[in-house]
């Protein structure tokens, strides 16, 4: 029960819709087929064709998405259900717009692309793992003198870019090596501290931690500045 695009390339072809309405192609024919048909091969000729089916109208047209590799980061405001009960609401918003010029501040500084705001927190994606560690440590610092503390989490791996968003296994890996990732701390993955090489970073083993929905565990390290 697909929808098809056939494009006959040699021999003969003929089908038999649920309608009960028949019809024969020859090679160089191009047909469309609804869902709900039979087809065989007609005499001993074997028949070649190129087979489309499912979205076929997407078939053709140009694609709005591409797969790169990139540095994802992530961040999280930590006790901030806490902070607000503490300083009342009209506080908590000052500090969290304060917290968010801060974060795309150093964003802009580190050439970083702001993909989408959590609320709490953000998802951005560089071009270079350097300059992602380089931002997340300045993030954990500045946000102290705001009274917040942030965990962030900083992962390379391939995405998907469809418009202004991302998509793929590593937006969710980032997403738990922030999770996995204390008050005031930056965590990054085993590729984005091979990637890292000639910055001045040092990179703390916290061994490998098995991660909620992720396949196999996951080498992580603590990230400071050297």
């Amino acid at each position: 029960m697909a929808h098809h695009v056939h494009v006959l390339i040699s021999g003969r072809f003929a089908v038999r819709l649920d309608d009960g309405e028949e019809a024969a192609f020859e090679a160089g024919d191009v047909f469309d087929l609804p869902p709900g048909h039979d087809a065989w091969v007609v005499g001993d000729e074997p028949v070649d064709l190129l087979d489309i089916s499912g979205n076929v109208t997407e078939f053709g047209q140009p694609t709005t998405s591409a797969r790169v590799v990139a540095t994802l980061l992530m961040s999280d405001i930590v006790g901030s259900t806490q902070t607000l009960a503490r300083v009342g609401d009209q506080t908590w918003k000052q500090m969290l717009a304060d917290h968010d010029r801060l974060v795309r501040s150093e964003f802009r500084r580190s050439r970083g692309r702001e993909i989408v705001t959590t609320g709490d927190g953000f998802l951005a994606e560089f071009d270079s793992a350097a300059s992602a560690l380089e931002c997340a440590i300045r993030i954990c610092d500045g946000v102290k003198e705001l009274g917040l503390q942030v965990r962030v989490g900083v992962h390379t791996g391939e995405v998907e870019r469809v418009d202004d968003d991302v998509r793929g296994l590593a937006v969710h890996t980032t997403a738990r090596v922030m999770s996995a990732a204390g008050a005031s701390q930056v965590f990054a993955t085993t590729t984005t501290r091979l990637l890292s090489t000639g910055g001045s970073f040092t990179f703390e083993p916290r061994g490998a931690q098995t991660l909620k929905g992720l396949p196999m565990p996951i080498e992580l390290y603590q990230v400071r500045s050297a």
